[in-house]
């Protein structure tokens, strides 16, 4: 017995199943084709409401940007904030200038209070100015970075320029008094 054979002959008789004659079928009514109509015209709604509203946040997140640059604005505030506390190679090179100019002007005739104010004296204040200069950038980095910012940006943000105007308030205080000899005064030369 031939099997190719076989098979042949029942897929020759037996019926599709798309094949189903039209006196079988059921009648189509003519509300059918309207209520397909109906569904596929509320679907299409249904997905331009979508996509009306993804257009909404799309313009929303947009609108709010994502705050890099003022979290790097605060980020800089607390670094300057910092520096202006722990001091900078700035302020070093400016004191260890004024130093040498101190040791100059005073080296051939000048009195011991002479020698200890320009000596001393004026890199510490060359310091101190430095210093202050570096905080009061912290400052006004925090400040424009709390007052610009918007209330949807990440919290982080603001509470990084928030210390860094802590830091910046904290070194301006410092460095002036530091400057006006607030806290230490110069030492006096022993008569």
């Amino acid at each position: 017995m031939d099997i190719t054979k076989t098979d042949e002959k029942t897929e020759e008789t037996a019926p599709e199943p798309d094949a189903v004659p039209e006196a079988e079928a059921a009648p189509k009514t003519e509300t059918a084709p309207k209520a397909d109509a109906a569904e596929q015209d509320d679907e299409e709604q249904d997905q331009l409401d979508e996509l009306d509203e993804l257009d909404e946040l799309d313009d929303e997140a947009a609108s709010v940007g994502t705050g890099v640059g003022a979290g790097g604005a605060a980020v800089v505030s607390a670094a300057l904030g910092a520096v202006a506390l722990t001091g900078t190679w700035t302020g070093k090179v400016v004191s260890e200038r004024e130093t040498l100019i101190g040791q100059i002007n005073t080296s051939q005739a000048g009195t011991p209070a002479q020698q200890i104010s320009e000596i001393y004296g004026d890199a510490w204040h060359s310091t101190a100015l430095v210093n202050g200069v570096f905080a009061l950038l912290a400052l006004v980095t925090a400040v424009l970075v709390l007052v610009l910012a918007r209330p949807e940006r990440p919290v982080w943000v603001r509470a990084v320029a928030l210390a860094g105007a802590v830091l910046g308030g904290l070194g301006l205080l410092l460095s002036v008094g530091t400057y006006f000899d607030l806290f230490l005064s110069l030492p006096t030369a022993g008569s």
